[in-house]
C-alpha cells in the first residue's frame, strides 16, 4: 500500500466504495486521515464496515463541514451529463475533488528516493482502444527483461495497493478519461495515447471534452517522454503541441498503418512489420505477423506503444522482440479461447464500441460474427470498410432486431441470446472460419460487464463444440 501524503489529522470525505474507493480509503487512513466514507449502495457499504470504515450519509446537508477533500470514485458522474449532488455540494462548500490517481501521484514520492541511483518510473496509459493490452504489454516486457514492474490502475491492482516502488521499480498504470480528467495530479514520466474515437460521450459533454480528459495526461505535469498514436487527428494535434520541433525526440509518434518520416523519433507497424526509426534512419524492426498474442492491426499498434516504452527505459529490440512472442494477450481482447476443425472461435468481448470492434474485424479475413447489445453514440459507420470480412453476423441483445437493421445487405441472423448466436455460428463455420465475438455495443443489456459477457461466450463455445463432436 502506498499512504497518503499529507492528510494526517485531516477530515476527508470518499464517495463509491467499489474497488477504487475502498483502496484509496484505505490508504488514507495509512496515511492518519480522518474519514467520512460514502456509498448508496447497502451491500458497498456493508463491506465498508467490515473493513472498519464508519459511514456517514455524505447526502446530508452540511456532512462535508470540515472536510479538505472529497475523493471521487470514477463511475461517479463529475460534471457530465449532470455532477452528483455530493460533488454539487462540495463545490458550494469549497471542498476539493480528486481521486485516488491524484492521490496516487502526490503521494508516491517519498525521502527514500533521494538515495536512489536509479529511482522509479511511472508510465500511464491512455486512449479509447488498446490501452488495457498494451499496458500489460508494457507490463510483460519489463518483467521478461528483470524489471522490477507493477501493473495498476484500470488493470490489476487498485494504484494505492500497490507497494511503493524501489530503485529502478516502474509502475505501468492504464488511466481512463474518468481517471485523467478529475485528478488534481498527474505526473507520469512517461505518458502513452494510443488512439482516440467516440465514446463515453454523455460523460464528457461531447468528443471535445472527452478528447480533453485524455491531453490532460500530457498537459498537466509534462512527461519526460511522450508516446502518442498519430492516426488521428487529434493525435496528430497532441503531437504538434508536445513537440519543439520536428526533430524533438521527447514525442515518440507511432502508427499502425503509415510510415513515419523525419528527423524524430518513430515506431511504425505495416503489412505486420513494426519499424523504428531515429533521426531519418531505420535502427530495428520486428515481425509481428507470427507473434500468437498480438494479431492484427489494432495489436500492431499497440505493440508499437509497448516497443517505445520499452526503448525508453533502455531496452533492446530483441529483447522486447523476445518477450512479445510470450506475450499471451489479455482475456476478453482478441483472445482465442478455442480452435476445433480449423475453425477459431476468438472472444473480444472488449470491442464495446464501433471503433474496437472494426479493429476486430480487420484481423481476419473469414468471419462468422457475434455482435449487438446497448448501441453507444456515434453509430456503426467505422465498421464499414470491414464488414466484407463478414460471412454471416450473429446478433445478441434484448434490441438485436433494431441491430440488425445496421447491417444491411450483410448476411445476418437475430438470435437474441449469447447460446444461439455461438450454437449457429458454430455449426456453420467452414474451415479456415473465425468466429468471433466483437460486439460493437456496450454489454449492461444482458450482462454485468463485458467480461461477463466474454465468460459466456466462452462458456457457450466450450457447450457447442461438445455438441458437434
Amino acid at each position: 500500500m502506498i499512504p497518503v501524503r499529507g492528510v494526517e489529522g485531516a477530515r476527508v470525505a470518499v464517495l463509491g466504495l467499489g474497488r477504487s474507493g475502498l483502496s484509496a480509503a484505505r490508504a488514507l487512513r495509512a496515511g492518519g486521515a480522518e474519514l467520512l466514507v460514502w456509498d448508496d449502495n447497502e451491500t458497498a457499504r456493508a463491506a465498508a464496515q467490515a473493513e472498519g470504515f464508519a459511514p456517514a450519509d455524505l447526502t446530508r446537508p452540511g456532512a462535508l463541514e470540515g472536510a479538505v477533500a472529497l475523493i471521487l470514485s470514477p463511475g461517479i458522474p463529475h460534471l457530465y451529463p449532470a455532477p452528483n449532488p455530493v460533488v454539487a455540494a462540495a463545490w458550494a462548500a469549497g471542498v476539493p475533488v480528486d481521486n485516488d490517481i491524484g492521490l496516487f501521484f502526490r503521494s508516491l514520492s517519498t525521502e527514500d528516493w533521494e538515495g536512489f541511483d536509479s529511482p522509479p518510473r511511472v508510465i500511464a496509459v491512455t486512449g479509447s482502444n488498446g490501452k488495457s493490452t498494451t499496458s500489460a504489454l508494457i507490463h510483460h516486457v519489463l518483467s521478461a527483461a528483470g524489471r522490477d514492474s507493477q501493473l495498476a490502475g484500470n488493470i490489476g491492482r487498485g494504484v494505492l495497493d500497490i507497494d511503493p516502488p524501489g530503485e529502478g521499480g516502474v509502475v505501468v498504470l492504464e488511466l481512463s478519461s474518468y481517471q485523467t480528467e478529475l485528478a488534481r495530479a498527474l505526473t507520469p514520466d512517461i505518458a502513452v495515447f494510443t488512439n482516440l474515437s467516440p465514446d463515453h460521450l454523455d460523460r464528457h459533454g461531447g468528443p471535445g471534452g472527452y478528447f480533453a480528459a485524455k491531453r490532460r495526461l500530457f498537459a498537466e505535469g509534462g512527461p519526460d517522454r511522450a508516446i502518442i498514436g498519430v492516426d488521428e487527428d487529434e493525435g496528430r494535434f497532441l503531437a504538434n503541441q508536445m513537440a519543439e520541433g520536428a526533430a524533438d525526440d521527447r514525442v515518440i509518434r507511432i502508427s499502425a498503418g503509415s510510415k513515419l518520416t523525419g528527423p524524430g523519433w518513430s515506431v511504425f507497424a505495416r503489412k505486420g512489420f513494426l519499424a523504428e526509426w531515429r533521426k531519418g534512419r531505420q535502427v530495428a524492426s520486428i515481425d509481428l505477423r507470427a507473434i500468437p498474442g498480438l494479431p492484427g492491426v489494432h495489436n500492431h499498434q499497440n505493440a508499437c506503444a509497448a516497443y517505445a516504452a520499452a526503448r525508453c527505459l533502455g531496452i533492446g529490440p530483441r529483447e522486447i522482440e523476445r518477450a512479445f512472442h510470450d506475450f499471451a494477450g489479455l482475456p476478453h481482447r482478441s483472445q482465442l479461447v478455442a480452435e476445433a476443425g480449423g475453425v477459431r472461435f476468438v472472444n473480444d468481448s472488449k470491442a464495446t464500441n464501433a471503433a474496437s470492434a472494426a479493429r476486430a474485424l480487420a484481423a481476419f479475413a473469414r468471419i462468422r460474427w457475434i455482435c449487438g447489445g446497448l448501441e453507444k453514440e456515434g453509430g456503426l459507420a467505422e465498421l464499414a470498410p470491414h464488414l466484407g470480412n463478414v460471412a454471416k453476423a450473429y446478433v445478441i441483445g434484448r434490441e438485436a432486431a433494431a441491430f440488425a437493421l445496421h447491417l444491411r445487405d450483410i448476411p445476418h441472423e437475430v438470435c437474441t441470446a449469447m447460446a444461439t448466436a455461438v450454437a449457429r455460428a458454430a455449426a456453420e463455420a467452414e474451415p479456415g472460419d473465425v468466429v468471433l465475438l466483437a460486439p460493437a455495443a456496450a454489454s449492461f443489456d444482458q450482462y454485468d460487464n463485458f467480461e461477463r459477457r466474454g465468460e459466456d461466450f466462452v462458456a457457450q463455445v466450450s457447450q457447442a463444440l461438445g455438441a458437434l463432436s
